[in-house]
């Protein structure tokens, strides 16, 4: 639990980002989205975070609202402000902040603000089914006699 996030970063089967301009449309991040097989779209402002946008955002902000989605920006919907985390935070720093700020996704931001990645609670609960997996079958092999603790 005391792993940094970054450590799980680097063991991501893709670590592709998706992000689009503040001024793309909603269709334009659903249609990625739907492309990618993913929830969320990190919004940018150049190199930097302006917000992200989420599947809750289109169900809430747009759907929920009645807006088109062909003439609603980003920057009229997304997510202001999200909750990130540097790449030293440990895991149990992250499911802490998933829980209590009731988000699925965290922007990765380094010591010069910068997006280097985005961890996900699916991210963090497969590498808590790995790292379960790994001390029962430890501790299997050490109760056959095979190891030390």
């Amino acid at each position: 639990m005391n792993t940094p996030i970054a450590t799980l970063l680097s063991r991501k089967h893709s670590s592709a980002l998706h992000t689009l301009n503040a001024t793309a449309t909603v269709a334009e991040a659903v249609h990625l989205m739907n492309t990618h097989k993913i929830g969320s779209v990190l919004v940018m402002e150049g190199r930097r975070l302006a917000g992200i946008f989420t599947e809750r955002d289109v169900l809430t902000r747009v759907v929920g609202a009645d807006r088109d989605p062909h003439a609603t920006t980003l920057a009229e919907v997304m997510t202001l402000h999200p909750v990130t985390v540097p790449p030293t935070a440990t895991i149990e720093v992250v499911m802490e902040l998933v829980t209590v700020s009731r988000v699925r996704r965290l922007p990765v931001i380094d010591e010069t603000g910068l997006v280097i990645g985005l961890v996900s609670i699916g991210d963090v609960m497969r590498w808590l089914v790995d790292a379960h997996r790994a001390e029962a079958e430890h501790l299997r092999h050490y109760i056959a006699g095979g190891a030390t603790p």
